[in-house]
């Protein structure tokens, strides 16, 4: 499993990641009718770094995506696993490629080529938000501790853990977001105090389902669903 907490090549810690804006996979649902009159989702913005560009903003005011079709196309990466170097996924491959990469280099340093091996737990969620056309939603970074600031910054966080939330951990149990190690989706509130999930680079460096305990999270970023 790659290592969580991102790692800042040659000087920074690895596990976090995010960025994208592209069409819905074979995976998802096509929006329905009725979800086609939502308020079409917009892009949030960062003080510093703005992880959507003019185009992604233009493209994402386009899209209307459900929290369903989300979970689904995240369900449908289950079982896909790193290599024995704790990379080569394809979540990897594509962020070492995005125009988001060349901005988190700039900020943390290291070069492309870090990110294929990096711990890839926000790199999934980006890439999800990628691919669903709604990476100006679901943000954009290779940090974990960054990917929840934007959402903070962006008055889109919370602690109710909605179905297609992006969920922040801290396994120490901190609520501080600087202590975050992992993130993924939540899939449902199993109302007993644990969260159904599916998240990259798990402790067996896969894409897997989990149950977690809510104890362990420090919080929720919403992304601007249809419906």
């Amino acid at each position: 499993m790659a290592m969580h907490r991102l790692a800042r090549a040659p000087k920074f810690s690895y596990a976090r990641a995010a960025l994208g804006a592209t069409v819905i996979a074979a995976a998802i649902a096509a929006p329905t009718a009725a979800n086609a009159q939502t308020t079409p989702s917009a892009a949030l913005t960062h003080p510093q770094h703005s992880q959507v560009r003019p185009a992604d903003h233009e493209r994402s005011a386009k899209v209307k995506v459900t929290a369903a079709q989300v979970i689904a196309l995240a369900k449908a990466q289950i079982g896909t696993s790193e290599n024995a170097l704790g990379g080569g996924t394809k979540f990897q491959k594509w962020y070492a490629d995005s125009a988001r990469a060349a901005e988190t280099i700039q900020r943390d340093g290291g070069t492309r080529a870090d990110y294929i091996n990096a711990a890839w737990c926000s790199m999934f969620v980006s890439w999800i938000g990628d691919k669903t056309g709604l990476s100006g939603s679901i943000g954009s970074d290779a940090y974990t501790v960054e990917h929840a600031k934007w959402f903070k910054h962006n008055d889109h966080w919370g602690t109710a853990p909605k179905p297609g939330a992006v969920v922040f951990f801290a396994w120490s149990g901190s609520k501080s977001l600087d202590d975050i190690n992992h993130v993924g989706f939540v899939v449902k509130d199993n109302g007993d105090g644990t969260i159904s999930t599916v998240e990259g680079n798990t402790g067996n460096g896969v894409v897997e389902q989990r149950v977690r305990p809510t104890s362990q999270v420090v919080g929720y970023g919403y992304p601007d669903y249809a419906g």
